[in-house]
């Protein structure tokens, strides 16, 4: 067995082109066989794919399953890792750990332990041997296949006080919630943008905490349908009906459910494009704008504001921050309606 130290971010398996790290590269090396001293192995169950990478395969493949699977597959035969070409984006997998290298046997980790990926499978060294089931419904793909967590990769053990899948669910939007937990303070008014999704229920029930009685979270949905639910739900003051590609609707309809006044935050957790300006236009001079959503154009955001002459700070949707993956299970843990959704429509 090989117990060569690779690099601690993971550029030994980098193929093409040299001199980038995992995330940025074409291809990867994915070869199961090389085991390095400070690398972790798994046997992987369960990817769940990023919603707009899964969104923008689906609708390639026409919503065909086989087509769908056939397209992963090549996918990560091609480059060693599930990155979407058209996205960039990946998603994060749960499994059951095979391997831990020699450097990294003092990590609160053994063999057989069940853990979920908190970095993106757009860096992450993996193979399928075979896809079991797709679940298009909610961007779930079981497989069999391994999977490498380099040295600075971070995981999450898998709760015991709920189920894989629900765990997984949660876990798969984690940076999202710590996030609306730290943006906003007490008093502030919260815009967000595809507030019916995972990541849009938990940043409403976070910021709804954070701003307090006297603060104004407003969800934007496109579907009239959706409002009832997410307001008995009570994780937004208010919830209006607008697409978020249609800026100038969403700007009229969030600026009336806020008593005229734009906002100090806006999150966008959209899973389609061209949704930048719908996010920046309700906030106010010296706000803050969050895309959590990978579907973001950082260009169409950056030159959208300059061209409305907006100046607010605007923070790409890093998936990771300080306590995320706790964070987040006790959403779950706080509000059983939260869970109980979760669990019907996620897992």
């Amino acid at each position: 067995m090989n117990q060569l130290k690779g690099n601690k971010y993971g550029t030994h398996r980098v193929i093409e082109p040299q001199g980038v790290l995992t995330q940025a590269a074409w291809k990867i090396d994915n070869d199961m066989s090389k085991h390095y001293s400070n690398e972790i192995i798994c046997d992987v169950i369960s990817l769940n794919i990023d919603s707009a990478s899964f969104t923008q395969i689906e609708e390639v493949c026409g919503g065909d399953e086989q087509k769908i699977g056939e397209m992963i597959m090549g996918i990560v035969a091609e480059r060693g890792k599930q990155q979407n070409p058209v996205t960039g984006s990946g998603g994060m997998f749960i499994g059951k750990v095979a391997y831990i290298g020699e450097d990294l046997k003092d990590r609160d980790l053994k063999v057989g332990d069940k853990i979920a990926s908190l970095v993106s499978l757009s860096l992450t060294p993996l193979k399928i041997e075979k896809i079991l089931a797709i679940h298009k419904e909610i961007d779930r793909v079981d497989i069999v296949g391994q999977a490498v967590l380099f040295e600075s990769g971070i995981y999450a053990k898998l709760p015991e006080d709920m189920s894989e899948p629900l765990a997984l669910a949660a876990l798969d939007v984690a940076g999202a919630p710590a996030q609306a937990r730290r943006l906003p303070k007490e008093g502030d008014s919260v815009l967000i943008l595809g507030a019916n999704g995972k990541s849009g229920v938990l940043c409403g029930y976070e910021a709804m905490k954070k701003v307090g009685p006297k603060g104004n979270v407003v969800g934007v949905v496109r579907n009239p349908k959706q409002v009832e639910a997410l307001m008995e739900l009570g994780v937004y003051h208010k919830v209006i009906v607008a697409s978020a590609t249609e800026p100038v609707s969403v700007l009229e309809a969030a600026l009336a459910a806020n008593d005229g006044k734009e906002y100090d935050l806006s999150i966008s957790c959209v899973n389609v494009e061209a949704c930048e300006m719908s996010a920046i236009l309700p906030v106010r001079d010296g706000g803050t704008v969050y895309f959590f959503s990978m579907a973001t154009s950082f260009t169409r955001a950056a030159l959208g504001a300059e061209g409305v002459g907006k100046d607010v700070n605007m923070i790409v949707g890093n998936g990771y921050a300080k306590d995320h993956a706790e964070i987040t299970l006790n959403v779950l843990r706080e509000n059983a309606k939260i869970r109980e959704l979760f669990d019907k429509k996620y897992v």
